[in-house]
């Protein structure tokens, strides 16, 4: 029977609504990891759980429904399904790459990729003309991080996917912050997108997973041949955790973006807070791009301080927020991108982009907003003047 329901009411009502042979409203979780094949000359669907299974099946389903693609890969961790993406590369190839890009992606680019003659530039990809003045005859790749790790700067996708399409490139877009939930760049034409599970769409710290996602038949084709060799799949106890996170995403991400909101707000009118990065306030650079491609804008958000002292004393005095890697998840998760997400890169080039010693980034959980914000103004308190400078804005 042909539907047409909401993206929330489909994160629930899908073809794994019900188990066909049992009428379980839970997706099975199928352990084998080999089938019986009835058939000497002909294997049945699945043969070893490497190449297929489908407890696994089931989530490569729903987030390629929920993203609109024709092909999901679940992966073992985002950084797997980045890194296979990236396997699409050839020697010699060029890929362009989003300046503040996560740590893990920076290190696998400059540290892994490099090593197999795979050349690659960072840039500003808020600024169209330096992406375009950046393309090379064999660049074959642009990696797009928007809102972008730690720094919440937007990238025109629409833009981007022109000039790829332009100089016969692909498309790779990393969607973690945003999840389908609120921004689907497979509709803007971008080729692959890829997320870490881990995060919101999981949204529980308790599991650790990658998703990515394409349009294409052919480029599906490949993306899976890669899966199955370099073979970093998701265990399906994994993608059962997934599979139930992704009900409640719809919820879960409306209030922690509310949320997100107040306490960017708040921060930008505290004196002891310099910056506030979060595209959801109406003078942020990006504010009009994300409107104009997304649904929202997150529950992720970054401020800075007048310096690594001044961090460790507010860390210190707040109580709600978790201090740990990571984001995502119904708790709120305060980080250090210095020392957490991005302590692969070297401190001169996160000072180039802008990732100080006084940056911290916040995940913005479920609790009341009016609860963080009172505990973010207690920590704030014990910040001395010396510590700050008068805020930049």
């Amino acid at each position: 029977m042909e539907k047409s329901f909401s993206f929330q009411t489909n994160l629930l009502h899908n073809k794994w609504k019900v188990d066909e042979q049992t009428g379980a409203v839970s997706v099975p979780i199928q352990h084998a990891s080999t089938f019986h094949q009835a058939d000497f000359d002909v294997f049945g669907k699945y043969d070893y759980s490497r190449s297929g299974n489908p407890t696994r099946e089931a989530l490569e389903e729903t987030i390629a429904e929920l993203e609109g693609g024709i092909r999901g890969f679940a992966f073992s961790s985002g950084m797997a399904a980045i890194s296979t993406a990236f396997l699409l590369l050839s020697k010699g190839d060029h890929v362009l790459v989003t300046e503040d890009v996560y740590g893990g992606t920076y290190r696998m680019i400059t540290e892994v990729l490099s090593r197999f003659g795979i050349e690659y530039t960072f840039v500003d990809m808020t600024d169209l003309h330096a992406v375009a003045s950046h393309i090379r005859p064999n660049t074959k790749v642009i990696y797009v991080e928007t809102p972008s790790n730690p720094l919440l700067k937007i990238t025109d996708i629409r833009g981007i996917v022109k000039l790829a399409k332009a100089n016969g490139c692909l498309t790779f877009l990393d969607n973690t912050f945003m999840t389908p939930a609120l921004q689907r760049p497979l509709e803007l034409g971008v080729d692959v997108v890829l997320h870490s599970a881990t995060k919101f769409l999981s949204g529980h710290s308790d599991v650790v997973a990658g998703l990515a996602v394409v349009k294409d038949r052919e480029l599906a084709e490949r993306l899976y041949k890669l899966q199955n060799a370099f073979g970093a799949i998701l265990g399906v106890q994994d993608a059962w955790l997934v599979l139930r996170g992704l009900k409640t995403l719809h919820v879960r991400l409306q209030q922690s973006s509310q949320a997100a909101l107040k306490i960017a707000s708040f921060l930008a009118k505290h004196p002891k807070v310099e910056e506030v990065y979060y595209p959801g306030l109406s003078y942020h650079p990006g504010h009009s791009v994300q409107r104009y491609q997304a649904e929202g804008f997150g529950a992720v958000l970054s401020f800075r301080l007048a310096d690594e002292a001044a961090v460790r004393t507010f860390v210190k005095h707040v109580q709600i927020p978790v201090f740990a890697v990571s984001l995502g998840a119904v708790e709120s998760i305060l980080s250090y991108p210095a020392k957490m997400s991005h302590a692969a890169m070297p401190k001169e080039e996160r000072e180039q982009r802008g990732i100080t010693d006084g940056l911290l980034r916040l995940s913005v959980g479920l609790e009341a907003a009016e609860d963080l914000i009172a505990d973010f103004e207690r920590g704030l308190s014990y910040v001395s003047a010396k510590e700050s400078l008068a805020p930049s804005f």
